[in-house]
């Protein structure tokens, strides 16, 4: 969903976190829809109608509470981040890399089947991954090791990759 069609059936809770505070949001189900930070590109707000309900997100708290404490390196909630056929196969391919590991946006393209030309494509699939730190784009780095652009803001993309154990910006990033 984006913040043009969240409803009024849309639920938020926010969290904080060494990241400053999240901002999530999930159907009346309890399924997540988005984790937003301070300041991100194309982040959610808070929306007239919207309904406060923190117990609905007792289970996302508590594994990003723990992840934040080095505690947990693997997600166990349920996500539905809405977007094309195509950027659902970039996130889908997200989700599988590892906790302290990091990819490129070239071997995401692979992963999904698309060509070299398709790495801008995957680049703007993954700066819409409405579920930040949940969906680990943080963890894509540019094809020479570099940082590259994180739509939370590069100082929380450094952040979260030394809190899962790699090295700081020039000392052996991949």
């Amino acid at each position: 969903m984006t913040a043009d069609t969240m409803t009024a059936d849309t639920h938020y809770a926010t969290l904080d976190s060494p990241v400053g505070q999240l901002l999530l949001t999930a159907d009346p189900s309890g399924v997540l829809t988005s984790l937003s930070v301070p300041g991100q590109k194309n982040g959610r707000t808070v929306q007239e109608g919207w309904h406060h309900d923190p117990d609905l997100f007792r289970a996302a708290g508590e594994q990003l509470t723990a992840y934040f404490a080095g505690e947990l390196k693997e997600f166990s909630l349920e996500l539905r981040g809405e977007g094309t056929t195509f950027r659902e196969q970039v996130w889908a391919a997200l989700d599988s890399v590892p906790y302290g590991a990091t990819t490129t946006y070239g071997e995401i393209a692979a992963r999904i089947g698309a060509s070299r030309a398709a790495v801008r494509a995957v680049g703007g699939a993954i700066g819409a991954n409405p579920l930040l730190i949940l969906r680990p784009c943080h963890r894509v780095i540019g094809a020479d090791g570099s940082l590259t652009g994180y739509a939370g803001g590069l100082e929380r993309k450094t952040r979260l990759l030394a809190l899962e154990g790699r090295p700081a910006v020039g000392q052996g990033w991949g």
